[in-house]
Order: C-alpha cells, then structure tokens, then sequence
C-alpha cells in the first residue's frame, strides 16, 4: 500500500491518524525551518520510521545532514490503546547544530478491513489480499454477488430486488456478507469518521444493508421484534444514498453488512461492483473532510446458468389442454418410470396455451415460454426462471407460479415489433460441457437460433435478450441458422442425449438424408406400399413409393439437408465434436408457404413431414419421443424400430408418446395466423 504525504509544521502539535499496514510521507526538507542543515528523530515503540536516503549515522538522536530528497517514513506497528499513544519528534538544527525548530506528532492507530469471501470458500476471511479485484476460473478470486430475484412473498408477489428493505430475515442469505473489522482505541479522534461509498454507475446494480445486531448496537430481541426487521437492517447505500457514514465501534469489533444484488451482467453492466470504505480526515471548521485511507471490495454479479437436458430432471411441468388426453397419458407413464415428479399447468393459467420450456420438459414447443436455469454463489444457490418475451397464454405462469422463496425470475423487454418465434425458447438451448480447443466450457455453450449471417431480412432472436444471454460469459453462446424452419426453433432439428463413452453424450441431428435412406431400404425389402400416418383419422395416408417418388419433396429435403449440414459444421467447430458425437435421426421436412403478417410477404419455410423425433423430452436414460406414425413392417413403425436402435446402443430406453393431434395438426393452423 503506498504511502500517503503528509505536511508537518515546526513548533506545532499535530495530531493524526495512522492506519496500520499504511504509512506517512513526510518530506522533511519542505517542513524545515528557515537555516536548517540538520535534523534528528525519536519516537516511542508503537511508531516505526525510516529514513531516506539512509543515513550513515547509526542514531538517528544525533544530527543527520538535511538533503533536497530527504524524507521520513513513519509506520505504526499496531493499532492504538488510547487516543494519541504514538508520539514522534522531528528536531531541526542550524549550521552550528543549534536547535531552530521541532516538529511533535500524536499518533492513534486504528485497523481498518472492509472483508469479504474473496477466496470463494464460504467464509468472510480477514483482509484477504485479493477482495479488491476479480479472476474468473477455479484458481481465480473475488466475491460472488446474487440477484435478489426471488420473492419471500407469496401473496401480492413482489421481487425482492424490488424492495429497499429487508422484511424477512430469510431473504438475507441471498444477499453476500461483507465484514466492516476495526481495532482501535474507544472511540476515533475529534472529527475523523468511516464513511461507505459507491459509485454512481454501480448504485444501479447493488444495495447494502448493515446489521445492527453486530457489534455493541446490538439489542436484538427488541430489534427483531421491531418493524419485521426493517429497523434491524438498515438501508446504507441505494441508487439514492451513494455514501453514508457507518459507526466506528471501538475497540476489537466487527460489524456486518448485507450486499444485494439488483441486475444481472447486460450490453450496458459487465457485472463487476466495487464497494469502498473510507477513513475521512477533518481540515478545519465549514471545509469537507478529505479521505486518508480507503479500502475497497470488489464482488461480480453472479451469471444466469442453463442447465442442458442431459441432467436428470427434478420436476417436468406439462399443460393440459381440451384435446391432449393422450399425450397427458404418455407423459405421465414416462415422468413415473423415470422417478421425477410431474406437475400439470392447467387451462386457467395456460389459456389455451400448450408449451413451456423448462428444462427441457417439452416435446413439440411452439410456445415456450420460459427457459430453466439457476445462480450459484459460495453461500446459496437457486433456480431462476428466464420468462420470455414473446407473450402469449402461458405470460403469466412463470412470475405467478414459480416465483416464490429461493425460485427467481429474470425477464427482458423488446418492443413489440421486435419479437418474433425465435424469442420463444425452443429456440434457446445449451450443450453439455465442452472442451473446444483447449477451453474447457464447464457448463456447456448456449446456442440460439437466427437468420442466416448473410441475410439482410429473416427473424432474429430479438436484441435484448442476445444481448443478456453473451453478458453472462460462463456459457459463451453459439449462433445456429434455424430462420429456415416455420416455428425458426433449433429443437426442431437438434438435441442432445447423454452417453456412457466419448464426451458422455451423443448431439442428434434430424437427417433427412437418413430418412430417405432408411424408406429405399423398405423399398428395397419389397416394404414400398408400406403406409406413414396409418390409422390416423382425417390425415391423408402416404405409402413408402409415393414419398420416394416425390421429386419435389427430395428437392425440398435436399435444401433442409444443407441447412442442417451448415449448422452442423457449427456445432462441430463450436462445440469441439466429430462425427463419431454425432447421430443422424431419419426425419423429413417440408416447405409450406409462411405468411408473415408484419411485411405482408409470403416465404417458404420448413416443418416436420411427420412429427419430429428429435424433438424429444430427456428424462435421463428414458426419452419421451413424439411417435412418428411410420411405415409399419410386420406390425412395427420402423421409425420407431430405427430409433430404439440408435438410441438402446447407448443404454437408452425410447417411449414414443402420440401428441399428433395436440401438436402436428395444430402446428398447420398456427403458421397462418401467429407469425
């Protein structure tokens, strides 16, 4: 810690405070009076000095000559019993080492360490010599701070960011501790005084709130029981209070604070706040003090997380509609059989509204609502829901069922006219851990869909959110093109499921070119009048011969096929994969003419000829897959067959749940009327 100067006069007592570990710069050669040549030093054994240039005199109590660059630095070895228990002389001596003048200092040292978890262990060490920056990484350091986005509320919901004051005591273990430790005599010199301050661009990001039950204030049954808490946690610093003196307790005493959090990093905020303490200094009467020591903490915002649908999931939310029966059926077997618990958002809070996405619980998505993730932190950890902005029957789940105690919410606002499908969050997925040329993404890459880089038209995943999603950092993004597809979300052609080899998971890709191959096996088998959507009422029936005798369907599947392979490429270079993580599922497309009502234009864009197998819900080694009403050959869809071999090979167990009606058919009146 560098030294502060300080100005001393002859013949005057000057009293200050010292901060121990720093020191006082005197230059002794522009305090000197008129004549002087000489000068000499005492001290008692609390104060510490040095001389520069070192003098050869092996006692500083006999005259050393003065120089231009003569300077003394002075050090207190501990901190203070009383007020002014450190006394230091300076004396000056003329040419004929007559005395001319002295300078005496009284000096009080005080230990000051605004603290925090800067080693990231849970625990608020003592003046780690790391609080005031930041390292990213498992070797790093630096504070964590968590948005208070949850809400201790469940009736009249509010976010607890929201409020200014602490009303439960539950909600400050989402706030980060941050220690005021101090030593020192009873009480600090007349006029000196601790003040805490931020920043004007920081006041936006935190609040802090002091414990008064920590140190001699503490009174705290009385406290608690007073005003819910308010009184007991004061607010010290706020978007409208930037500084704000705190008490100096005396003696060994430490005193607590509680640091919130108010956003997540964004385009505008990169996530670090500093947090300062300092020590004021009194000039004279109607001037401002002037700070002499201050010490600073630094914490960063902790980053939004995606989980991958790899993890085995704790709860699979699921609408019910009037005509999902048996999809409700199928999931609810599967949910079962794989041990995790099932909960049904019902028509009064879907509206008509069939699919969220949270954590990848959905199989078809044309909604999806929201998105599944949590922030973490050394001391508390809890799930946070990313509400889309894209609004339709599901807006209000996310903040009136989910929100509560230890459950977030984070949302960002386009304008209307900027949001299109692909802000919905099927169109918003994340890997599974990667190492991509030596950088290893512990908790995988997030991946979005938008249109293709060089187009100057196409739907976009709208800016605000891009911009929130790269500002986390921790899962650096991956664009995809998926502006090809009607619904334009990259579910619709890709999944991840885990493996017990390799990078411990397999990225499918739907493959039109796999699906071809697998119906000329058919034909090939004498299977060609074998019948796709065979028992399906109202869905006209298609044989194995017509399909492959389509010249106008091979010539659309072979433009979707590029589309895939281009995104492929990304995934491969992006995510660090070869072809042996990848596997190709026998899925074909279709163009169908897209309306888009905002440019009064027409475009043709893809979906799924028969429902979408790698739209699939992963359940850990179960996988709930859309049945794809295949070609039947001796009483099996070979889709299916297809699919159980790909999949079992990795000890994978397939159900294929009928969600036609409740999903395929409604997809074909959506794309008129949504877009």
């Amino acid at each position: 810690m560098h030294p502060r100067t300080f100005r001393v006069d002859y013949d005057h007592v000057t009293s200050v405070v010292c901060v121990v570990g720093s020191g006082l710069n005197v230059n002794l050669n522009r305090s000197a009076p008129p004549g002087s040549e000489f000068f000499s030093v005492k001290s008692t054994a609390i104060v510490q000095y040095s001389i520069s240039p070192r003098p050869r005199e092996t006692s500083h109590l006999s005259p050393i000559p003065l120089k231009g660059n003569s300077a003394l630095l002075i050090r207190m070895s501990r901190a203070s019993d009383y007020e002014n228990d450190g006394k230091l002389s300076i004396r000056y001596y003329g040419e004929k080492k007559d005395v001319l003048g002295r300078v005496l200092l009284h000096l009080t040292a005080v230990e000051i360490s605004l603290d925090v978890d800067a080693d990231r262990d849970g625990v608020v060490e003592k003046n780690n010599a790391n609080k005031g920056s930041w390292k990213w990484g498992s070797n790093g350091h630096g504070a964590i701070l968590l948005v208070n986005c949850d809400s201790e509320r469940m009736l009249l919901k509010v976010l607890d960011s929201e409020q200014d004051q602490v009303s439960k005591v539950s909600d400050l273990k989402d706030m980060s501790v941050m220690v005021l430790r101090t030593k020192g005599p009873a009480k600090l010199p007349e006029g000196y005084k601790l003040t805490m301050h931020i920043s004007q661009g920081d006041a936006e990001s935190v609040r802090v709130f002091r414990d008064r039950s920590s140190g001699v204030e503490s009174n705290s049954l009385q406290n608690l029981l007073f005003n819910h808490f308010v009184k007991e946690y004061p607010l010290v610093l706020s978007n409208e209070v930037l500084s704000q003196e705190v008490p100096y307790l005396g003696g060994v005493s430490e005193m607590k604070f509680y640091v919130e959090g108010l956003r997540y990093p964004d385009r505008d905020f990169d996530g670090l706040i500093s947090i300062n303490l300092s020590l004021l200094e009194p000039i004279s009467d109607g001037l401002p003090e002037t700070p002499i020591f201050t010490d600073t903490a630094v914490f960063r915002v902790a980053p939004w997380i995606m989980t991958p649908n790899t993890l085995q999931p704790v709860e699979v939310f699921v609408c019910c509609t009037s005509d999902n029966y048996q999809f409700l059926k199928g999931m609810r077997n599967l949910v079962t059989k794989s041990g995790s618990k099932l909960k049904i958002c019902h028509e009064y809070m879907n509206r008509g509204d069939r699919w969220m996405q949270f954590d990848k619980i959905s199989m078809s998505n044309y909604q999806d609502e929201l998105e599944f993730g949590y922030i973490d932190s050394p001391h508390h950890r809890f799930p946070v829901v990313l509400d889309s902005p894209r609004d339709r029957g599901l807006k209000d789940f996310p903040y009136d069922a989910l929100l509560g105690p230890d459950f977030g919410y984070v949302t960002r606002v386009a304008q209307r006219e900027d949001v299109s499908s692909l802000d919905s969050f099927g169109n918003l997925e994340v890997s599974p851990p990667v190492t991509v040329n030596g950088k290893n993404y512990h908790l995988g890459r997030i991946l979005i869909g938008v249109a293709f880089p060089t187009a100057t038209t196409g739907r976009n995943m709208t800016k605000v959110v891009q911009d929130f999603l790269w500002a986390q950092k921790v899962q650096e993004p991956v664009a995809l093109f998926s502006d090809w597809l009607v619904v334009g979300h990259i579910d619709e052609f890709m999944s991840f499921v885990p493996a017990p080899d390799r990078k411990g998971f397999r990225l499918l890709l739907a493959s039109p070119d796999a699906g071809y191959k697998l119906f000329r096996g058919l034909q090939r088998d004498g299977h060609g009048q074998a019948k796709l959507f065979e028992g399906l009422k109202d869905e006209e029936q298609q044989t194995v011969d017509e399909i492959l005798n389509d010249k106008g369907l091979a010539a659309q599947n072979n433009y979707v096929q590029s589309c895939i392979d281009w995104n492929r490429d990304v995934l491969k270079r992006e995510l660090g994969l070869d072809d042996e993580d990848i596997i190709d599922l026998p899925i074909l497309f279709k163009l169908v003419m897209e309306n888009d009502n905002k440019k009064a234009e027409t475009e043709l864009r893809a979906v799924a000829y028969y429902p979408d197998m790698v739209n699939m819900i992963v359940l850990g080694k179960n996988l709930g897959i859309p049945k794809p009403f295949g070609p039947k050959v001796n009483g099996r869809c070979a889709l299916e067959v297809e699919m159980c071999s790909l999949m079992e090979g990795l000890g994978l167990s397939c159900t294929f749940i009928d969600d036609f009606a409740s999903y395929h058919i409604k997809l074909g009146e959506w794309w008129n009327l949504e877009m």
